[in-house]
Order: C-alpha cells, then sequence, then structure tokens
C-alpha cells in the first residue's frame, strides 16, 4: 500500500517547503494548486506572495528537467532530517483539467464560487478511486473544506500537522513552575553554595522534569528560583528574595503580581537576546515591554532605538493606502503603544508634550513587519506586537534581522487569533517558545492576571 498526500496550496502558503514533511511517501499537488499559487506570487501582500514563490521554487527544484510522463508518475523528492537518515519520496502533479464526470465517483461541482475547492478535492477522490489499494489523504488547513471532502466520501482527510510542536496548548511552556505546598519537600539532594551575595542550590539533574535556563521554580512558601544554568550533573537554582522582585521598577511603574515581577526580571537580565511575553488581554504585557524599552534607552543608553512593529490585518494588504509617512499609516494598529504611553506619561503637566517628547528622544519608530524583512537591525531593540497572528516562517524572518547590541521581546495572546488558517497550536507564537526555551538566550514568560480592570477581567474568562 502507497501513502498519497494531495497538498490543497494554503499549506505550500504555510509551509513552502511542505513537500519535504512527508518522507518517503508520494506528494501530489494539483494543477489548480500551481495556477493559484501563479496568481497569488504577484499580489500586493508581500508575506503570501513571498510564501507562494517560494514554494513555486521549491517545486521547480524537485522537478527539474523530468518529462511530462516523469512528472505525473512522480518525481523523486531526496532530503535528510536531521534526526533521520536519507529518505526518498515522490512529487506528482496532477493534470485536474483532465478529469471528466464519472457516476462511479462522487466528484463536485467544479462551475461556481468554489470551483478550486473542489477541484482540489476531485483530485483526491479520483485518487482513491482509481487506486483502492492505496491511501489517499487530502492534506489542508481549510476547515469547511476538509469537512466537504469527507461529506463527498473521502476517506482521509488531514490538517497540516508539522509545525504543530504540541498536542495542547496548555502544555505551552509558561516560563515557570509551580508546585502545591513546599519545592524543598519534593528535593532529596540538594548542595548549597555562597557566592557574594548570591545563593544558589545545586540540584541533581534530574530532580525537576521539563527542566531549561531561565525558567522560575515558585511554591505556596513565597519560595521563588531562578534556573540560571545547567549542565550534565547539575540543575544551578538562584534563590531569590520575593519581596525584592516585588520592588522592581521601570520608568516608574512596578509589577502587581508575581508573574509581571518575573517577567521584570528576565527583561532585567543580561543573559537574554529575545523575550517572550504570552498572556490574556490586559496582563500588562505591551505596558511592561514598553516601560523597560524607555528606561533603558532613555535613562540607561543601551540602544540607539526603539522599534515597535507589527503585522498588518489582510484588510491592509497594501498600507500605502493611508495618507502619511509609514509610521502614520501603522498608527491606526499601534494605537496600544500610544495608550500605554500614556499611562506612563499621562500624569504630567503637558502629557501631550511629554509624549512627543518621549517619542523623538528615545528615537521610537513604527514599522509594519510586511516591509522588515532584508533589513538588520543594530544598536536596537525590538518590540514586535500581537504575534499570534504569525506563521513560524514570518516570525523567523524577523528573529534574523537581530544585529549586534540588539534584543527583541515578542508579545502575544494565543486567545486572540485573527487568522484563520492559523490556530493556537499552530501559531508562530507557540512555535516559537517551544523551540527557543532551551536556548540560553532566550527567555519565556507567561503574565497571567488581568491588570485593567474588573470588567476586563471578567470578560476575558466569561464572554
Amino acid at each position: 500500500m502507497e501513502k498519497v498526500f494531495v497538498l490543497d496550496t494554503n499549506v505550500l502558503l504555510h509551509d513552502p517547503l511542505a513537500i519535504y514533511a512527508f518522507a518517503e511517501h508520494k506528494v501530489v499537488i494539483p494543477m489548480t494548486v500551481l495556477e493559484e499559487l501563479d496568481i497569488i506570487k504577484d499580489r500586493r501582500d508581500k508575506d503570501v506572495s513571498r510564501e507562494a514563490r517560494l514554494a513555486i521554487n521549491t517545486i521547480d527544484k524537485i522537478v527539474g528537467d523530468a518529462s511530462p510522463k516523469e512528472l505525473q508518475a512522480g518525481v523523486s523528492i531526496q532530503t535528510t532530517s536531521a534526526n533521520e537518515s536519507k529518505f526518498s519520496g515522490c512529487l506528482a502533479i496532477y493534470p485536474d483539467q483532465q478529469i471528466k464526470q464519472n457516476d462511479n465517483i462522487p466528484f463536485l461541482n467544479g462551475n461556481h464560487d468554489h470551483a478550486n475547492d473542489n477541484r482540489i478535492i476531485n483530485v483526491a477522490l479520483s485518487l482513491q478511486a482509481t487506486n483502492p489499494r492505496d491511501s489517499v489523504c487530502l492534506v489542508t488547513k481549510d476547515i469547511n473544506m476538509r469537512i466537504k471532502a469527507k461529506g463527498s466520501g473521502l476517506e482521509k482527510v488531514e490538517d497540516y500537522k508539522k509545525d504543530k510542536v504540541l498536542d495542547d496548548v496548555d502544555l505551552l511552556s509558561k516560563g515557570y513552575v509551580h508546585y502545591e505546598g513546599q519545592f524543598w519537600d519534593t528535593i532529596e539532594k540538594v548542595k548549597t553554595e555562597n557566592h557574594g551575595r548570591h545563593t544558589i542550590h545545586l540540584l541533581p539533574r534530574d530532580a525537576i522534569e521539563q527542566v531549561f535556563t531561565n525558567m522560575f521554580i515558585i511554591d505556596d512558601s513565597e519560595f521563588v528560583g531562578f534556573i540560571c544554568n545547567l549542565d550534565e550533573k547539575y540543575i544551578y537554582l538562584l534563590d531569590l528574595n520575593r519581596a525584592s522582585l516585588m520592588h522592581q521598577s521601570f520608568w516608574g511603574i512596578n509589577p502587581r503580581n508575581l508573574e509581571q515581577a518575573m517577567a521584570f526580571y528576565l527583561l532585567r537580565h543580561e543573559n537574554s537576546d529575545l523575550m517572550i511575553m504570552t498572556g490574556p488581554a490586559g496582563s500588562g504585557k505591551t505596558l511592561l515591554a514598553l516601560a523597560y524599552a524607555l528606561q533603558v534607552s532613555m535613562e540607561e543608553k543601551r540602544f540607539s532605538k526603539i522599534i515597535v512593529a507589527r503585522s498588518t490585518p489582510p484588510m491592509a494588504e497594501d498600507i500605502g493606502f493611508l495618507p502619511g509617512t509609514e509610521e502614520e499609516k501603522m498608527a491606526p494598529w499601534l494605537a496600544a503603544f500610544d495608550d500605554n504611553l500614556e499611562i506612563l506619561h499621562g500624569a504630567d503637566e503637558h502629557s501631550i508634550s511629554s509624549i512627543d517628547y518621549v517619542k523623538q528622544k528615545a528615537n521610537i519608530q513604527f514599522k509594519s513587519l510586511n516591509f522588515m524583512r532584508g533589513r538588520s537591525f543594530n544598536n536596537a531593540l525590538i518590540i514586535v506586537d500581537e504575534a499570534q497572528g504569525l506563521t513560524q516562517f514570518q516570525l523567523k524572518s524577523i528573529v534574523t534581522r537581530i544585529g549586534s547590541n540588539s534584543r527583541i521581546i515578542v508579545l502575544g495572546n494565543l486567545a486572540q487569533i485573527d487568522n484563520k488558517y492559523i490556530t493556537p497550536l499552530t501559531s508562530g507564537l507557540t512555535y516559537l517558545v517551544e523551540k527557543c526555551k532551551h536556548f540560553n538566550y532566550a527567555s519565556v514568560m507567561h503574565v497571567n492576571g488581568i491588570e485593567r480592570s474588573r470588567l476586563a477581567e471578567f470578560a476575558e474568562e466569561n464572554l
């Protein structure tokens, strides 16, 4: 039995290298998918057009100089996985324009608004009918298309799962582990060392499950420990004072709960090049990031500029339809930062003048992520807002822009995803957390607790 995977267009847009994800099996791309990619590659939306071009180039690289007959039968795909030996599958292009109505196959009508979706489903139905011994599966990120395919008689339909790093979003790392009761009751062996003002506990490597550097350990008895290092034998746990954590300050603001206090500590941590903050709306992620940015830029002169960025929504594929400079065009989508600047300086005697002065003095630049590719940022603090709606490739393209003496803070709320093809489990933010949590120079913190208002807290939990 051969496993055959028919790929929808949205899979290749989500992961242009998806063809390599099916190991030794057969991948089929309908002609309709190639036509859609050809149209999309010329769109003004720079993200999706780039993914379309990359997908086309990947197909072209595999196809090479294969003959039409070889291409329809299947061209060998050879790749090497980091964890597996060399394997080979094959890629075939299916000429779905040649499919003819057959009473024995429940083809969908291809002459209406959803004709392309139906043609792709028809390819899978045709392969299933003509190759009954094979396992034919349609792979698409379109939920309605999966339902239609099953309703039409296709036995196997799946979402694309390669970028799914977790089975349940509740398993996503929070940056800390909470122990009920007392943490030390669970530890059998410990060696304690004093280094000046710091107390470090050396625990056996297997004393804590799922351990990584820059992670906190907290318990009900107000113990707070910070894992500052790991080696083959020991976990190095720095003993922190909870009261001192709660008295930290950035640009005149203090933490209101322990999670914010731990986020303050990670922001201040010198060894962290990447800081990821997740949490519900109103938990203070943006305010903390902005207060830290102003502190280290204006007071400590560590960075020459602050770059605030987010992806513009699909309705604004080209922000050129708005008047003004790039910063003025981005204003509607970055109003949250203006709101937080008002919180930080709203009590000033001339608050509007203070905010304008801070923007100019700190060299705050507002950017669209759609226009950040190909750039390199040095001596800069980059804050990426609303990252939950980005794919892993989009986030990778941003993180790889970070130059020397720069730092990036990524913010996101997985409960507010607007992209119809992204779920909390396939979000680039989830991927970034899970892939970077073991990196010694990255840190993660889930800031819980709604600090905006009692109404916001009620809405987040009940509406």
